[in-house]
């Protein structure tokens, strides 16, 4: 019997020919990740082991990214609790404030991944860096600190399922709306426990960012992870962000998938996912008039140099709208530095937008742009559960960035031909 991709990656780690979905295995890791929130759970769990050091100090990254810079005093003694950690234990990749990023843009950027590695973080968008053609996974923070630790994890083998991209996107659709199009179509435990396996000739049309966004959401219809075929992209993203080695697999012919499903990408339109589950989706066609308060445009989803250089273009010229409170934060430090450097904060700011130094904030509810009651955001976060952005009375709709940079310039969920482009 053939085996996917990902249960390739997960034999070789687990020193094994061959797996079986379903089958128990323990598998070495090459990253283990944590961040403020996590973080100091697993660190107060593995304290008490008395285990003098870490697996490998340049295997663990630890990005202080949810609450930081620091909202209050709770938020600074979690930041402190991994700062201390990150010093007694010499660990290599440890970004805060100055260097930091939303970790799941931090990390691919840094090149600490690459194809063909395993990766468990205690963050549920660990599933991110499929995109890469790695498999990586989000954990409990239990199992992160005995990754840190051990350089091991358990893992069920999970089963597949294969979406076949064909065609390619039309102007102003992206990963984000492939995504959205994809939860909608099989639900959020669509993929319970599953790899999302993405195949066919329009993934070559598919930007890395756009495969970032795709993959990064795989949680939200439950799956276990996402992965991405790797390609000549992918390798000159790699080149360019990493000097590790990689290596490729790649699914057998006669490999098992639980479902097959075909996209024509080019039948895709701007989407959004209506309050309160991502699987809630819409085309902006069909959205109705809906009336917002806020935009954020942001997050380890969507907060990439292409997406702020989609969200500049929609804005350039225009103002945002009486009474609409529009944030962008760039992920990373590096993506802030291009995007002034481009000239894309201007933009934002003579539009009326304010800029945010990189953080999750919102995404989480955390700070940045919490909504009152009653109020609704278009959001280009990955979330939208009932009080997922601040008071339960609120609403969150999912969108791209350019459907949220639209949004924020007519007061209303918005596609980008509405405003002429």
């Amino acid at each position: 019997m053939g085996m996917t991709m990902t249960q390739k990656i997960l034999a070789a780690h687990a020193g094994l020919d061959s797996v079986t979905a379903g089958q128990l295995i323990e598998a070495d890791l090459d990253l283990v990740l944590a961040n403020d929130i996590t973080g100091p759970v697993a660190i107060h769990e593995v304290e008490k082991l008395k285990k003098k050091t870490v697996f490998d100090k340049d295997k663990i990254a630890l990005v202080p990214d949810h609450f930081a810079p620091n909202k209050d005093i709770k938020s600074a003694e979690h930041c402190k609790c991994v700062r201390e950690f990150a010093k007694k234990h010499d660990i290599t990749n440890y970004f805060e404030v100055g260097q930091m990023g939303i970790e799941h843009a931090l990390l691919p950027e840094k090149g600490l991944i690459v194809a063909g590695e395993t990766c468990i973080g205690a963050d549920s968008h660990t599933c991110t860096y499929g995109a890469l053609g790695a498999f990586s996974t989000g954990v409990g923070s239990t199992d992160m600190g005995a990754g840190m630790m051990t350089g091991k994890a358990w893992f069920k083998v999970p089963s597949a399922i294969k979406f076949v991209l064909t065609g390619k996107l039309n102007p102003w659709v992206s990963g984000k709306d492939v995504i959205l199009h994809i939860i909608g179509r099989i639900g959020v435990d669509g993929a319970l426990y599953k790899s999302m396996e993405f195949t066919g000739d329009g993934i070559k049309s598919l930007s890395m960012d756009d495969r970032f966004t795709i993959a990064n959401m795989a949680i939200e219809a439950g799956a276990k992870n996402g992965i991405f075929p790797v390609d000549d992209q992918t390798i000159a993203y790699m080149k360019e962000h990493s000097s590790k080695e990689y290596k490729v697999y790649e699914a057998d012919e006669d490999a098992e998938y639980d479902e097959v499903y075909t996209i024509d990408l080019s039948t895709l339109e701007p989407t959004v996912a209506f309050p309160h589950l991502p699987e809630n989706t819409k085309t902006v066609k069909e959205a109705g008039n809906v009336a917002i308060d806020q935009v954020v445009i942001g997050s380890c989803t969507n907060g990439r140099i292409s997406d702020m250089r989609i969200a500049a273009e929609v804005l350039k010229g225009r103002r945002v709208a009486d009474g609409i409170r529009c944030i962008v934060i760039p992920a990373t430090q590096q993506v802030y530095l291009q995007s002034m450097e481009e000239g894309l904060l201007k933009i934002f700011i003579e539009a009326g937008a304010i800029v945010s130094t990189p953080t999750c904030g919102p995404c989480l509810g955390g700070y940045m742009g919490i909504l009152a009651a009653g109020e609704r955001a278009v959001s280009t976060t990955n979330r939208n559960f009932v009080g997922r952005m601040g008071h339960v009375d609120s609403e969150v709709y999912l969108a791209s960035p350019a459907v949220a940079a639209a949004s924020a310039v007519t007061g209303k969920i918005s596609a980008p031909s509405e405003l002429g482009l």
